[in-house]
């Protein structure tokens, strides 16, 4: 890894993209009478067992804090970003689905979903949220694409929780449903599969679907070249985190995830070429959005980087489907492992736009800018 020698603006920006998400809508049509026909909400019943799903893991958690739990520092704050996902999820569904547990843990609660029997230890909770953020997983390809996000969000989130209550077993992206598993998806599949970062980072490089010589879809082309731009800012920031980082496990971590980032970059780059698309191409140097002088700084700088690239993976899952869907949530939560790893804060939902306060959502946009 080479140390910086031109500058250019090191932000990772992300596409203008729908808010957190819209509520239940129906819409009118002819049903040949004259009279409007409304038409369900085919997200509804994802959002219903997202939500199901939701309210049981609270439950899980108020019965361990209850209880053995009372002590353990770790699960109130992790239980509160439940409940903020809660909400994001709980948006359009009737008042007795969205139900969902007070903002303050009690041990009787009552709601839609039955307060599941105590969970005696939090290595049974930890294994309650993987196999909870599994379950996001296997509705993303049929979602639309603003609850897809919200979906990969929650997923991210709760792999995370999940490590950090002791389970760091790999989530798997199912294969879409209306395609039988391919090469492609086998290769998605693998990449989710891989080594998640407990006290070190994952040292095997990502994998992306197969290219295809099918014209890409304008959403996905959009999608596809802002996270190839963001990788390629990546890939420059890395080395310079190496080359600020004495040798040690830290600059071995460095090392790993700058390989992980150059190997998503040349995926999502053959995959526009393959698709029709000109690839974005590299800037001559980047600037950094802080100064670098030592390991301390590169260590904050690895933190920023990923937690910047969940909001473009964010875009990338809403603007695709199938296979690239599936590396693209893959790719979200890695980077929210990795983010962790180099000690940035987590977040409820990574990835998706910050709310304003009027109660819109905020994207937040910018590009790596080649030098002049």
């Amino acid at each position: 890894m080479q140390s910086p020698s031109r500058r250019a603006l090191l932000t990772v920006g992300t596409m203008a993209v729908a808010g957190l998400l819209a509520a239940c809508s129906s819409s009118g049509g002819s049903d040949g009478s004259g009279h409007g026909a409304h038409k369900a909400d085919p997200d509804l019943p994802i959002r219903a067992r997202a939500a199901a799903a939701g309210e049981a893991l609270l439950g899980q958690y108020d019965a361990l804090l209850a209880g053995a739990g009372a002590t353990d520092g770790r699960l109130k704050p992790l239980r509160a970003e439940l409940v903020q996902q809660q909400a994001a999820l709980a948006v359009g569904l009737p008042t007795a689905a969205a139900s969902s547990h007070s903002a303050q843990p009690s041990p009787g609660v009552t709601g839609a979903v039955p307060v599941p029997p105590a969970v005696p230890t939090a290595a049974a909770l930890a294994t309650a949220e993987r196999t909870t953020a599994q379950a996001r997983l296997a509705d993303l390809d049929a979602a639309s694409p603003a609850l897809a996000r919200l979906l990969a969000s929650v997923a991210a989130a709760g792999a995370l929780h999940a490590l950090l209550l002791g389970d760091p077993t790999p989530l798997a992206v199912p294969a879409p449903a209306a395609a039988p598993a391919t090469a492609a998806s086998r290769s998605a599949s693998a990449s989710a599969s891989s080594p998640a970062p407990s006290s070190r980072a994952a040292t095997a490089p990502t994998t992306a679907p197969s290219a295809s010589s099918a014209p890409l879809p304008t959403s996905a082309v959009t999608a596809l070249q802002a996270a190839l731009a963001a990788e390629h800012a990546a890939v420059y920031g890395y080395g310079v985190i190496g080359a600020r980082t004495p040798a040690g496990p830290k600059r071995d971590d460095a090392r790993a995830v700058y390989a992980a980032h150059q190997a998503r970059r040349d995926a999502w780059h053959r995959i526009l070429g393959a698709g029709g698309a000109t690839p974005a191409a590299a800037a001559p140097g980047y600037q950094l959005p802080f100064a670098v002088p030592d390991a301390a700084a590169a260590v904050k700088l690895a933190g920023y980087l990923e937690t910047r690239l969940t909001a473009v993976y964010g875009d990338l899952v809403a603007g695709t489907t199938g296979e690239l869907r599936g590396a693209a949530a893959t790719a979200l939560r890695e980077c929210v492992l990795q983010a962790n790893h180099w000690g940035a804060p987590s977040s409820a939902l990574p990835g998706m736009p910050a709310p304003t306060t009027d109660g819109a959502s905020a994207t937040v946009s910018g590009s790596a800018k080649p030098t002049s």
